[in-house]
């Protein structure tokens, strides 16, 4: 009889495992289950969004680009301006291997934890499009992210199939729609040729899903990526209805105009921000978000005071002021 050794049983241990990671997942699971990394389009962390996108379509089916949908091989559902703003479910569409590219400003920045987070119209927690990420500093080196995909590639994930989102890992897509799948700038840190600090651009790049060799789009360890294929309908490929972004590269505000009335003082602010007049008057002060719900509505005599922000969601916030001799003023704050 063969003695087992100490030795042997460890790396027996090791090996079923490494063996039950692979076959069941070793990501986060989908969203409202414990660990996720799922973010909700409302949550505080979002502070803006993406300001511009511009699309490139790609094909019905890239198997065969003579294939039409109404009329033409490539994608057309969405317009591009429905890639920017607020997470609402307005989507574009980018077809089999299509690109959308969006601009970012003030910048996207490296700072603890995730750094933004892309939202996908997923119709189900298993009904998912994927996409690679890409991210540049001056419009012209981009870095992807480095991605992986665990669903096995023995058989096609069909037009109406299902994906685990435990064996899927830095793609795009991963949640289903109104979750966001968020990304962390530290992934890339030792790339070169890019500012982590200066994210101005970002590409999101559909995953074909075949996995045919002469059309399969490859993770970052080599694996090709499995995923719903063909979609051969106007709407195919990734459908991208936003970005958020967590950290951003928002300078101070100036705010020191001669012909102002009225000074806010810190801005970004993080707790308490300071409003002062150059003399006492009355002031009608309303300060909205940026859906135009009003947060504070107060009249006083207005020489110096203080408002407290510590329990507003960070973001951006608009303050008018209506003055006593007859002036209006707008400012814009933002809470970080």
């Amino acid at each position: 009889m063969m003695k087992v050794t100490t030795g042997c049983y460890f790396l027996l241990s090791v090996i079923i495992i490494f063996s039950f990671n692979c076959v069941f997942g070793q990501y986060p699971p989908p969203a409202g289950q414990p660990g996720t990394t799922a973010m909700y389009k409302d949550s505080s962390s979002f502070i803006s969004w993406a300001k511009y996108c511009k699309v490139q379509r790609g094909y019905v089916k890239i198997s065969d680009t003579t294939f039409l949908y109404n009329g033409t091989n490539k994608a057309t559902y969405g317009d591009e301006y429905w890639g920017v703003g607020r997470a609402n479910d307005s989507v574009v569409s980018l077809g089999d291997a299509g690109c959308a590219t969006l601009s970012f400003d003030p910048p996207i920045i490296n700072g603890d934890g995730f750094d933004f987070a892309v939202f996908e119209n997923g119709l189900s927690d298993t009904f998912l499009e994927l996409a690679f990420v890409e991210v540049s500093s001056d419009g012209v080196r981009y870095v992807r992210f480095p991605s992986v995909s665990l669903t096995q590639t023995n058989t096609q994930v069909g037009t109406f199939g299902t994906l685990d989102a435990t064996k899927i890992n830095n793609l795009a897509g991963k949640y289903r729609d109104l979750y966001g799948t968020p990304f962390n700038l530290d992934d890339i840190k030792d790339s070169s040729g890019i500012n982590l600090n200066h994210i101005t651009q970002m590409r999101i790049i559909d995953v074909v899903g075949c996995i045919q060799p002469p059309y399969a789009t490859y993770d970052s360890q080599g694996h090709i990526v499995n995923d719903l294929w063909p979609t051969p309908f106007w709407n195919c490929g990734f459908d991208l209805d936003a970005v958020g972004v967590i950290h951003s590269g928002i300078a101070a505000i100036e705010d020191h105009h001669p012909d102002s009335f009225i000074n806010i003082y810190p801005n970004p602010v993080k707790s308490q921000v300071k409003l002062s007049v150059k003399k006492p008057q009355m002031v009608s002060t309303i300060i909205t978000d940026v859906i135009g719900r009003v947060i504070i509505s107060r009249t006083e005599l207005l020489n110096s005071v203080m408002l407290d922000f510590s329990f507003f969601p960070n973001g951006i916030y608009f303050a008018h002021f209506s003055f006593s001799d007859g002036t209006i003023e707008s400012k814009k704050i933002i809470k970080q």
